[in-house]
């Protein structure tokens, strides 16, 4: 039978990608956006794809469209939860309503997705739930005390879910991508106003983004982080972890090799600091 597989965060970027690749593979694709499904002219072409209204921050928009992805398909196979919101600057010109979202976007929404889905699989017997964490999540930069506090979190309670939905014949999968090819400097500098970080912290924060330009070369395709998911969905193992972008590869095998001093200064020695 045809597998279905419900992807949060498709209006760009991995989610987007990683639709096509499913789809192109033969499976059902429940594509989820936040709003205007109708709208999405490209995904809504596509034979055996449901565009569905999904926002992870609101539990009746995650039930609605995992009643309708069964409703349409039958089942749901996997769950890829890939929406993501990334916070990126100085903690204390950051507001409370950015250090809210980080984490209603990237850890309770995935864990409402998740609870969505589990009584479908459990009925079932089998599913994977896939969580897209990063590099991010095993290792830290500068100016990302929000974001890698998410994914560290998405590491830990995939981890310890993994444990408990073994039970009931579910998987959990990680996947860690590196830089993928977006502008990731200038994404950065777009999520904060350097300006109103006080001055003590200026030289710092241009010591950093310049840093993170200098690492845009090393950026991945988005392609090489769907294939990691494919293979995540397919490869019938209890596999927990996929690094995916040969940055992450070794960025992530370094880490595990250094101390805490000498990771921290292997970090402020390439940006300067």
């Amino acid at each position: 039978m045809t597998k279905t597989i419900l992807i949060t965060g498709c209006s760009s970027g991995i989610g987007r990608m990683t639709a096509k690749f499913f789809q192109n593979k033969g499976w059902n694709v429940i594509a989820t956006v936040r709003a205007n499904p109708e709208a999405d002219t490209e995904l809504n072409a596509l034979d055996n794809v449901l565009v569905s209204a999904l926002d992870v921050t609101r539990l009746e928009t995650v039930e609605a469209a995992v009643a309708a992805g069964i409703d349409r398909f039958g089942a749901i196979d996997v769950l890829l939860n890939n929406a993501g919101y990334g916070a990126y600057g100085i903690l204390e010109a950051t507001p409370e309503h950015k250090i809210r979202m980080q984490f209603d976007v990237n850890v309770i929404g995935p864990l409402l997705c998740t609870k969505a889905v589990l009584p479908h699989m459990r009925s079932r017997g089998e599913g994977t739930i896939i969580n897209i964490s990063s590099m991010g999540g095993k290792i830290t930069f500068p100016l990302g005390t929000l974001y890698h506090g998410s994914k560290f979190a998405v590491e830990g309670m995939s981890e310890a879910l993994s444990f408990e939905l073994a039970a009931i014949g579910v998987k959990v999968k990680l996947i860690e991508p590196g830089m993928i090819n977006t502008n990731f400097a200038e994404t950065v500098g777009s999520m904060f106003d350097v300006d109103q970080a006080q001055t003590e912290y200026g030289p710092f924060v241009e010591k950093v983004m310049a840093g993170m330009r200098a690492a845009g070369s090393r950026h991945s395709d988005p392609v090489v982080v769907a294939e990691a998911i494919w293979q995540a969905a397919t490869d019938g193992t209890d596999r927990l972890r996929y690094i995916a972008g040969q940055d992450a590869v070794q960025i992530i095998a370094a880490r595990k090799v250094m101390d805490d001093p000498e990771y921290l200064a292997m970090v402020r020695g390439n940006m300067g600091l």
